[in-house]
C-alpha cells in the first residue's frame, strides 16, 4: 500500500492529515496514528487489499442517500425523480406538494420535520438561525451542588435551584446557567465530573426534589458517597409509596427503548461493580449485548428497574418544576443547560447503543501553548459517520434531553461540531488526529430544535478555534464565548467592553478558570505551585503583576475604575463586572463566585484528588442577597 493511498482514504474518512497548531505551525500526523484511528472506524488499511476494500466500502457508503436529509427552509437540494412533485408528509400528518425542478426539491418554508410519502427518507427543514431572545439579558452562572436549601442533604438540588432562580429573577436576571445534570454512575459515587457522564440522554437522580426535606449538612465541601447514601435511601423509600404511580407508567411509555436501556445498564452496573467490575466491556459477555436474551430478561416490571424508571420519572419532573417557577418569577429564559462534549465509554449510551458511538477512540485536544502534551479527556461521542447513516438519531435526542426543561444550552467544546481530536486507544494525547463533523447538518439541527423549543444557544468556544468557526456561529444566532482574561488585541493589551463581540456571550470566568477574586490575589497561582504543575511559578507571578497593571488601566480608561491599583479584589471585581455589564453581549453571564467575591474555583483541570474539584458549596442560604452580589447585580441591571 502506498503511503498516497492512506492519504487518500483518511481524508475520505474525514481524518486531517495535516493541520494547524495553536501556535501556527504545519502539522503532518504519522501514519501509525492514521492506520490506528481508521481501523478502529471500521475502515482497515493495514495492507494494500484491506485499503482498496475500505476505499470502495467508503465510496458506496457517501454516495446513498441519507435516511435523513437536513437542509435549510425554502431551499432547494439535489432530487432525480420523475415525478414534478414530491408529496412530504409533516409531524401532524399533514401532506404538502413540493414542486421538482430542474432536478431540484424545493423544501418546505416551514421548519419541521418531514417524511417522503410512501419511502424512508425524511427531511429536517431548518430555520436559517437558532432562537434567540429579542433584548439584550444578563444571568448568573450557578454549580448546583453548591447552592443551599433544597430538599437534600449535602448538597443543592432542584428544588434550591428553583429556589435560586426566583432570587436571581428578583434582582432582574434572565438566566440561570448551570453544569451538566447529565446521569452518572448510581453504584459509584466517587465520579462525580458532570462532564464525563454515563449519558447525556438522562438526568441524574441526585438533584431530584424530594417529597420532604432533608436536614441539611453545613459543611462546606459535599461528602460525595455519604450524601449520596442518603439521598438514595430517601429515594427509596418514596419509590415504595409511588411505584404504581399511572404517571410514571406514562413516563415509561413515553420514553421509549432508550429509556429502558438506561435503567437496565444502572441495574447491571450495580450488579457487576459489587462483583468487581467496573465497566460495562468486563461484564459476562451475555450481558455486553443490550439485545442478548439476558439482557432483556430485565423487564421494565422487573423491581430494581423500575426504581430507575422511577428516578428518572422524578428527576425530570424536577427540573421540570425548577424552570416553571423560574419563568413565572419572570425570567425571560430561567435554566440554561449545559451538554458535555462526550460520554464516558463504560457508561449507559456507549453500551445500549453502541452502533451510535467511537469505539476504541477517546477525544481530548492536541498540544497548545497552555497543555504541551495534549490532553486526553478519557471520554467517547457520538461518531460523525454514524451520524449520517442513523438518520442523527442519537444527536437530536441528545439535543432535545438538553433543551427539554431549559429556555437555553451550552455547548461544551463546540468545536466538536467541525473537528474532534481523537486518540486511538492507548496511545498518547499527543498522537491523535483531527475527524471532521458534519458541521452544516449539525448547526441545522441545533437551529432547529432552538427554535421548537424556544431554547437560546451557547456555544463554548474557547480554545483552538478552527479558520471561520465563529463566524458561523453568529450567522446561525448561537452565542460564542468571550471571558475577561483571553479579550485581549494583538499586543496583549485587554480590550475596552465596547470592543467586545457582539455575537458572543460575555463572562468574567468559567469553572475551569480563576475567580474575579482568585485571579486578582493570585490564589489560582498559590495552587499551582502547590499541585507543582508550574514549571516557572516566579516567571508566573511576574506576568500576573503586569496583568493586573493592564487590566486595572483598561478598566480605568472604560470609566469603570479609578484610583491606584487596588489590594482588595472586591475593588477589582466590581470594576470588572461594571466593565462586562457595558459590552455590547446580548447575554452577560457571571458565576456566582464571582457575585459573593469567592476566591476558590469550582473545577481545575488536569487534577482528580489534589484539588476539591465539583465539592465546594456556597457559605449563604440567599448568595446574591448579600451586599457585593446586589451590588454587581444592579451594574449589570442598570444597562439593560
Amino acid at each position: 500500500m502506498t503511503d498516497a493511498t492512506l492519504v487518500r482514504l483518511a481524508q475520505m474518512a474525514g481524518l486531517a492529515v495535516n493541520w494547524t497548531d495553536a501556535t501556527g505551525r504545519r502539522r503532518k500526523v504519522g501514519a501509525d496514528t492514521l492506520l490506528n484511528v481508521l481501523a478502529a472506524l471500521g475502515l482497515p488499511a493495514g495492507n494494500a487489499n484491506e485499503a482498496k476494500d475500505s476505499l470502495a466500502r467508503l465510496r458506496i457508503i457517501q454516495s446513498r442517500r441519507p435516511p435523513l436529509e437536513v437542509a435549510r427552509a425554502g431551499s432547494r437540494i439535489p432530487w432525480n425523480a420523475k415525478n414534478k412533485v414530491a408529496r412530504l408528509v409533516d409531524e401532524s400528518g399533514r401532506r404538502l406538494d413540493c414542486p421538482v425542478t430542474d432536478a431540484s426539491l424545493c423544501l418546505p418554508h416551514e421548519p419541521g420535520y418531514y417524511r417522503l410519502a410512501d419511502s424512508g427518507t425524511s427531511f429536517a427543514v431548518a430555520p436559517h438561525r437558532a432562537h434567540l431572545p429579542d433584548r439584550p439579558i444578563w444571568g448568573i452562572g450557578a454549580q448546583l451542588y453548591a447552592l443551599r436549601g433544597g430538599t437534600s442533604a449535602g448538597f443543592g438540588d432542584f428544588d434550591a435551584l428553583a429556589s435560586f432562580c426566583e432570587q436571581a429573577a428578583g434582582t432582574g436576571a434572565d438566566a440561570v446557567a448551570i453544569s451538566p445534570v447529565h446521569a452518572l454512575f448510581e453504584a459509584e459515587p466517587r465520579h462525580i465530573s458532570p462532564y464525563a457522564p454515563s449519558t447525556r440522554l438522562w438526568l441524574n437522580p441526585l438533584y431530584t426534589t424530594l417529597g420532604h426535606k432533608m436536614r441539611d449538612i453545613g459543611t462546606r465541601l459535599v461528602d460525595w458517597p455519604a450524601a449520596a447514601d442518603r439521598k438514595w435511601r430517601a429515594l427509596r423509600q418514596e419509590f415504595a409509596r409511588q411505584e404504581a404511580s399511572p404517571a410514571l407508567d406514562e413516563f415509561v411509555r413515553a420514553g421509549g427503548e432508550r429509556l429502558l436501556a438506561h435503567a437496565r445498564f444502572e441495574v447491571l452496573d450495580a450488579r457487576f461493580r459489587a462483583q468487581g467490575h467496573g465497566g460495562w466491556q468486563s461484564w459476562p459477555a451475555e450481558f455486553r449485548d443490550p439485545s442478548s436474551a439476558s439482557v432483556r430478561s430485565l423487564g421494565a416490571n422487573d423491581r430494581d428497574v423500575r426504581f430507575q424508571l422511577f428516578l428518572q420519572w422524578r428527576a425530570d419532573e424536577s427540573l421540570g418544576a425548577a424552570q416553571s417557577r423560574a419563568r413565572n418569577a419572570g425570567m425571560a429564559v430561567g435554566i440554561v443547560t449545559d451538554l458535555a462534549v462526550g460520554m464516558d465509554p463504560g457508561g449507559s449510551h456507549a453500551w445500549s447503543a453502541p452502533q451510535e458511538v467511537l469505539r476504541n477512540l477517546t477525544v481530548g485536544a492536541p498540544p497548545d501553548i497552555f497543555n504541551a502534551k495534549g490532553q486526553n479527556w478519557g471520554l467517547t461521542t457520538l461518531s460523525p459517520h454514524a451520524l449520517a447513516q442513523n438518520g442523527y438519531g442519537g444527536f437530536i435526542a441528545t439535543l432535545r434531553a438538553a433543551m427539554r426543561h431549559a429556555g437555553g444550552i451550552r455547548l461544551d467544546h463546540a468545536m466538536g461540531l467541525e473537528r474532534l481530536w481523537v486518540i486511538p486507544q492507548g496511545a498518547g494525547a499527543a498522537d491523535g488526529v483531527y475527524l471532521r463533523y458534519p458541521l452544516r447538518a449539525l448547526l441545522s439541527l441545533i437551529a432547529l430544535e432552538s427554535e421548537r423549543h424556544r431554547a437560546l444557544v451557547v456555544a463554548e468556544d474557547l480554545g483552538t478555534v478552527p479558520t471561520g468557526f465563529r463566524e458561523k456561529l453568529a450567522r446561525a444566532h448561537m452565542l460564542g464565548m468571550r471571558v475577561l482574561w483571553f479579550e485581549r488585541d494583538a499586543k496583549g493589551a485587554f480590550l475596552p467592553p465596547a470592543a467586545w463581540d457582539k455575537c458572543a456571550a460575555a463572562l468574567s470566568t468559567t469553572h475551569d478558570l480563576p475567580t474575579l477574586a482568585g485571579w486578582w490575589s493570585g490564589t489560582d497561582l498559590a495552587w499551582r505551585r502547590r499541585l507543582k504543575t508550574d514549571p516557572a511559578p516566579h516567571k508566573a507571578e511576574r506576568e500576573r503583576a503586569r496583568d493586573r497593571k493592564k487590566l486595572w488601566r483598561m478598566l480605568k480608561h472604560a470609566g469603570v475604575a479609578k484610583g491606584a491599583l487596588p489590594s482588595d479584589p472586591q475593588l477589582f471585581a466590581d470594576a470588572a463586572v461594571a466593565a462586562i455589564a457595558r459590552t455590547p453581549a446580548p447575554l452577560k453571564l457571571i458565576p456566582i463566585e464571582d457575585f459573593v467575591g469567592e476566591r476558590q474555583q469550582p473545577n481545575i483541570p488536569g487534577t482528580i484528588d489534589e484539588h476539591p474539584n465539583w465539592r465546594r458549596r456556597l457559605a449563604s442560604m440567599a448568595p446574591i442577597a448579600g451586599r457585593s452580589a446586589k451590588r454587581r447585580a444592579a451594574m449589570l441591571q442598570s444597562r439593560q
